[in-house]
Parts: structure tokens; C-alpha cells; sequence
């Protein structure tokens, strides 16, 4: 994707799908480049922001029940409805399962998030780029196992085309318009509920 010729084409409810991949109890135990507690947080954030948006989440796990173990319960808790995708394949695309969800969402625009960030995340961002879609990748809802591995994956996404961001960013670049009726129900499952306040403090001023 050469980002000098290609028009900026932001994310909507109508183009954009979310594919998490391998947020697993056991690998959960390895990361090292931020606190657990908050990329959970920013995963179940994320994922609680684009059901309300209305869009597409496919979820998938690799050796679930032989070497990773499931996917964190928290996860599970807000994705009730969504039947998690086990697989064997290290690239989450090259299992035909996934690819089959991702092509049947229609959607043109992919998030990205995982555990390991320079793995599970990666490597179907990369594959992504390579079939024509445009892929992100919410940097601060993935995890991994040393800094130099994510300044390792980081770069080598930025090296195929991929649009690195954070989940809050890319989740209010879906939503676009603040005066649509589920904006203050995205900012309250962003965390963000002081974005909730200024709308109740203004609409109270009639601003």
C-alpha cells in the first residue's frame, strides 16, 4: 500500500471488521511490554466499542486445549454470542476457518490485535496487505514477550503497509460523528466516561 498515492479512506461501521487473535490465559503469562491488567482492559474495551458500532469481531485461539489454554475469561464475558475459532496454524489467516469469517464479513478494512504483537498480530496483518485489504493494528490491545520483539514486529509491519494505531483512535475513527446516538455508549466501553460528562454538561447548556 504506498500511503502518497492511496486517498484516505477512513474506518466505518460499514467497511471495517475486528479479528482478535490468540488473547490466551497461557500466553497472557509471558508478556512483558504492558502491565496485563491493561491490555486486558484495552482488549475488553475495544471489543465492547465495536459491538455498539456494529461491527463484524471474529475471534480465534490456537491450541486451545493443548498448549495455550482458552481465551481470558473477560474476553469471553463480552463476546458471549461469538463462537471462538481453534486452530492449529500460526498465521491465523492461513487456517481456512478464519480466512473463510474474514472474507464472509464483506469488509475491506481489517483490525488487528493479538498476543504475541510481532506473531499472532503480524503475520495476518502482513497476509492481509498481500490480498488487497487495508490493515490496522490496535498496537496497545496486543501484548508480547520482550521490547525488542515488539520494536522487532512494529517495524516490520510499518515495512508492509500496515497502519499501526491504538484502539481508542481507530475505534472513534469508526464511530466519525460524535451526534450519533451511541456515541456516549462507545466512549463508556472506551473507559473514556469524562467524554460522557462533557456531552451531558453540554447538551445541559444547550450547546
Amino acid at each position: 500500500m504506498d500511503a502518497q498515492n492511496t486517498p484516505y479512506i477512513p474506518l466505518s461501521s460499514d467497511n471495517a471488521a475486528l479479528v482478535l487473535v490468540d488473547h490466551q490465559v497461557g500466553l497472557l503469562t509471558g508478556v512483558r511490554d504492558i502491565p496485563v491488567a491493561e491490555l486486558k482492559n484495552n482488549v475488553v474495551s475495544l471489543a465492547k466499542a465495536m459491538q455498539i458500532l456494529k461491527v463484524p469481531i471474529i475471534v480465534t485461539t490456537t491450541g486451545r486445549d493443548s498448549m495455550w489454554g482458552p481465551t481470558f475469561p473477560e474476553l469471553v464475558q463480552v463476546l458471549p454470542e461469538i463462537e471462538i475459532i481453534d486452530r492449529a496454524s500460526v498465521n491465523a489467516w492461513d487456517d481456512p476457518k478464519v480466512s473463510k469469517a474474514i472474507e464472509a464479513t464483506g469488509r475491506k478494512k481489517l483490525i488487528f490485535a493479538g498476543v504475541s504483537l510481532e506473531v499472532c498480530a503480524a503475520f495476518p496483518a502482513i497476509t492481509a496487505i498481500g490480498r488487497g485489504y487495508d490493515a490496522y493494528v490496535a498496537v496497545d490491545a496486543c501484548g508480547t514477550f520482550s521490547q525488542t520483539k515488539r520494536e522487532a514486529g512494529l517495524m516490520r509491519m510499518q515495512q508492509a503497509g500496515v497502519i499501526l494505531s491504538d484502539y481508542a483512535t481507530l475505534t472513534v475513527e469508526v464511530l466519525k460523528d460524535n451526534r450519533r446516538p451511541d456515541a456516549g455508549a462507545v466512549y463508556g466501553a472506551l473507559a473514556m466516561p469524562f467524554a460522557v460528562l462533557v456531552g451531558q454538561i453540554a447538551k445541559a447548556y444547550g450547546k
